[in-house]
């Protein structure tokens, strides 16, 4: 296991070695928004089912597709409705998940059962600017909570992937999940998940809902 501190090292650095990883087929430990991930290529089955062996368990749940450059998601953003995409450069970067149409059932590993929807992420930080969309969850076993710290990720994990970065102490609090899949058709959304953002935020950026 390699592993990077973006304290440390730098934040190009640690982008470096994620994008690297990534690309030949390994699975990271990262530090997201507010809590410790686990992130691999979102097409890589492999890779994919060594997260859920690092976990414990497959528990059949959808996984969101984390960006780290705007630039990235470029062909995603294409397949928006115009209400959506708005909303999109409103709310991201930031602790959001956007729950989306997606007509051309994209990264269905990620998706699991329902293709016509997926769930986005962009966040900022030290890792912001890497070019490799990820299939992400949690750094923690399997009914266990997440981690806001690098030293918190039990040695169960931490000990199977294949990159270890560490980015210190986040804010501990996981992305607000709002479902935006009805957002184009008749301006309402539904929030699925409290965390990092705030209801009165969403209200601000996307209307009373």
């Amino acid at each position: 296991m390699k592993t990077v501190s973006t304290e440390i090292s730098g934040g190009a650095a640690a982008r470096q070695a994620l994008e690297s990883c990534l690309s030949k087929g390994g699975v990271a430990l990262f530090p997201s928004d507010g809590i410790y991930g686990l992130a691999c290529d979102p097409l890589n089955p492999e890779a994919i089912a060594r997260i859920h062996e690092i976990k414990g368990r497959d528990d059949g749940k959808s996984s969101a597709v984390m960006y780290l450059s705007p630039l990235a998601m470029r062909e995603l953003v294409r397949d928006l409705g115009q209400a959506v995409s708005v909303a999109f450069g409103k709310l991201l970067p930031g602790p959001v998940t956007l729950i989306v149409p997606n007509p051309r059932h994209r990264y269905p590993l990620a998706c699991r059962e329902d293709l016509s929807r997926l769930g986005v992420r962009v966040i900022d930080g030290p890792l912001a600017g890497a070019r490799l969309p990820m299939f992400q969850t949690s750094a923690n076993l399997s009914g266990e909570p997440p981690t806001s710290s690098f030293q918190g990720v039990v040695p169960e994990v931490k000990g199977e992937v294949d990159l270890a970065i560490d980015g210190g102490d986040l804010t501990g609090l996981p992305s607000t999940v709002v479902d935006l899949t009805s957002y184009d058709e008749d301006g309402t959304w539904t929030v699925l998940r409290e965390g990092g953002m705030s209801r009165g935020d969403l209200i601000a950026a996307l209307g009373p809902g």
